[in-house]
């Protein structure tokens, strides 16, 4: 299985698509919301913010095909400012999405870099922890230190999937044979608190709007990464981290159909 598909765990989907999908109609009523003077957009937000990110692109196509227009780029032309963000993220496959926040964020218009992984770093973090350990005598304790604080979470959890297929054991079972004592204690607790990612995108969501201004980009692009994968498990943690609902912290700090379409996103609270 891809190490990414261990996040998937269908309880936690927040945004699941219509169980009696038909891309056509959906199509024309986004059609009708942006035709003429105007735009209705809360039946956009009706349509796009309930469908599933393979359901948005059947939409897309059947809008070319009876409109013969591209609907992203109707969507710029209609929609503005936080708004416009959000609907025209959720229009990217999720790959094309995460590569055009890559890339936003490497030029330095986006929040920050920290959301993404490096695959080809990942891998060559995980085989200098094998050779700082099960490849030698002794181990290399300031190696395993320095990749372990120094990388993000959703960077680590793929460091330690490739290092498993490199030393066909887990980097908990590595830390426990190649350390002892306070080290190994310490070691343990970043790896058991690394693979809590609930935990990780809990805390993304809250600093993005903790304090003066929002950090939009990373509560744009957390909420919609993660509503088709572990967000209901997301808001769950972020209750029980900071006493307060997620939905509740969107409606302090958000507004106007910018905040309608996340608190859809986000679904109702429990």
């Amino acid at each position: 299985m891809a190490w990414w598909k261990a996040w998937v765990e269908q309880e936690g989907v927040t945004v699941k698509g219509s169980p009696h999908f038909n891309p056509d109609p959906d199509a024309e009523t986004l059609y009708k919301a942006m035709k003429g003077i105007g735009t209705n957009e809360q039946a956009i937000i009706d349509v796009l913010t309930r469908r599933s990110n393979v359901q948005r692109q059947q939409i897309a196509k059947s809008f070319k095909a009876q409109f013969g227009k591209d609907l992203t780029e109707t969507l710029k032309l209609e929609l503005s400012g936080k708004f416009e963000r959000l609907i025209v993220a959720l229009m990217y496959p999720p790959y094309r999405y995460e590569a055009k926040e890559l890339h936003d964020a490497m030029k330095g218009s986006r929040d920050d870099l920290s959301g993404f992984v490096d695959p080809g770093l990942a891998l060559q973090d995980a085989q200098d922890l094998y050779a700082a350990g099960e490849k030698i005598r002794g181990t290399d304790e300031m190696k395993f230190i320095t990749i372990l604080c120094t990388r993000s979470a959703t960077h680590l959890i793929r460091v330690f999937n490739e290092y498993e297929k490199i030393a066909n054991k887990s980097i908990e079972d590595s830390i426990k044979s190649e350390t002892h004592g306070s080290l190994e204690e310490a070691m343990l607790t970043v790896v058991k608190c690394t693979r809590n990612l609930h935990s990780y995108f809990a805390e993304r969501l809250y600093y993005a709007m903790k304090g003066a201004g929002t950090r939009d980009g990373t509560l744009i692009r957390n909420i919609v990464s993660r509503s088709e994968i572990d967000l209901s498990l997301v808001k769950d943690q972020f209750k029980e981290m900071y006493g307060k609902t997620l939905s509740s912290m969107i409606m302090d700090d958000t507004s106007g159909d910018y905040k309608n379409a996340l608190l859809s996103l986000v679904g109702s609270d429990p």
